[in-house]
């Protein structure tokens, strides 16, 4: 029997913190299925930003289009295109995702489709083909996240564009209450319950 296997995306700027954290329980979640996982860690990886050159979208076809850029953002891209699942995780940072999260997301573009003269991007492939689980904490109660900032929108379009379709969301709320956040043992079961739903 092949492993499921399991790619996440940790926009955090802490490591350990409650992002992090939360990522880590829904890996373990999936590994307590038999997944493989691996967790890409954006403080560590060398990634330029979009310079909207549009290279990457001329060709058609559902081949992603390849950045002209080189940096870590290739191997990241093969590693997701050849998994079943990815965890995608940021802080709230001024009502979105992080700047390094976006940075990230910006480089997707590749995903699309989008020759000169027509109006906007089109998606290469319609059907999603993998599993996404989405992670976002922030210093407000964690239901007003979707509702009173960017960060679900952000983190939906990126599994959109890796071809991925939300299985779960974990929103957690009132981070700022100390230093050093601890998920709630409900938390960290239902995280590891949404990672043994992408294995």
């Amino acid at each position: 029997m092949i492993a499921t296997k399991v790619v996440a995306v940790v926009g955090s700027y802490r490591r350990g913190g409650t992002v992090d954290s939360a990522v880590e329980a829904v890996l373990e979640g999936a590994r307590e299925k038999g997944a493989e996982t691996v967790t890409f860690y954006l403080t560590e990886k060398h990634i330029e930003f979009c310079t909207n050159c549009r290279a990457c979208v001329q060709t058609p076809g559902e081949a992603r289009g390849r950045c002209a850029q080189e940096d870590d953002l290739e191997a990241m891209l093969e590693a997701i295109e050849g998994a079943d699942a990815v965890v995608l995780g940021s802080p709230v940072n001024c009502y979105n995702v992080t700047a390094i999260f976006r940075r990230f997301m910006e480089r997707l573009l590749g995903f699309s489709y989008w020759p000169w003269k027509q109006a906007a991007p089109k998606a290469r492939r319609k059907k999603a083909t993998r599993k996404a689980v989405l992670v976002a904490s922030a210093a407000m109660p964690g239901f007003l996240i979707p509702l009173a900032t960017g960060a679900a929108r952000a983190l939906g379009l990126t599994a959109q564009m890796l071809g991925a379709r939300v299985v779960g969301r974990l929103w957690l709320g009132l981070v700022a209450q100390a230093p050093h956040f601890e998920l709630s043992a409900k938390s960290r079961e239902r995280a590891r319950r949404m990672g043994r739903a992408l294995a």
